[in-house]
């Protein structure tokens, strides 16, 4: 009976001894296993470390390729605005003149119609100082003053003449005559009365004497 309880201890243990021994071999490839795995996480992250400089350099390449293609877009387009508001006001300009033009030589044409009616009123004004009745004098210097007021308005006015030197761009020499009262080239008397718009446009030659 002994024995047999002898025996039995004696297995028990052997087999304690084989279970620890078994734990043991476990807990050791464990660490190992844990030991590989911790080895390769600082690895990959080494790895990781030393690719992110690269990575942060190539996008910071894009971004400054990508700003420098906006920037010459920018540039483009605001140089073709530059040239576009040029343009823009030529052509303003150009069709503001070509209005003023117009019209100035719509206003010459009109009133170079109606420069025979003057003529004859102040033909009649003349006539009417001969006439005892003074009624149709002051009718007539009335609607002569209406007309000039009405020419101002159209900034049109007579171009001075007697006693004033001859201008080819102003008057007509229809006649010369020797005068020992005035110095050459001097306008001794009007025919017909010329008349200039704005002082640049002469709409009718003033017809003249000239003294030599």
């Amino acid at each position: 009976m002994q024995k047999a309880n002898d025996a039995g201890k004696t297995e028990k243990n052997m087999m304690d001894k084989e279970t620890k021994a078994s734990e043991e071999i476990l807990q050791s490839i464990d660490e190992t296993d844990n030991t590989e795995t911790g080895n390769g996480n600082v690895t990959n992250e080494n790895t990781d470390s030393d690719d992110r400089p690269d990575k942060e350099k190539n996008e910071a390449e894009e971004l400054r390729e990508k700003l420098k293609k906006k920037e010459e877009e920018y540039n483009a387009l605001f140089d073709r605005m530059q040239r576009l508001a040029a343009e823009y006001d030529n052509f303003r300009k150009r069709t503001q003149k070509e209005k003023e033009r117009i019209y100035d030589d719509a206003v010459c044409d009109v009133v170079s119609k109606f420069l025979a009616v003057i003529d004859n009123l102040e033909r009649a004004v003349q006539a009417s100082d001969m006439d005892e009745s003074s009624g149709l004098k002051e009718g007539v210097n009335l609607v002569c003053r209406q007309t000039m007021e009405v020419l101002e308005k159209l900034n049109i006015k007579p171009i001075e003449a007697v006693g004033k030197p001859f201008d080819p761009e102003l008057h007509n020499a229809v006649m010369h005559v020797e005068d020992e009262n005035l110095d050459d080239n001097i306008v001794a008397e009007e025919f017909q009365k010329g008349y200039i718009y704005k002082d640049e446009i002469v709409i009718r030659h003033s017809m003249v004497k000239v003294a030599n």
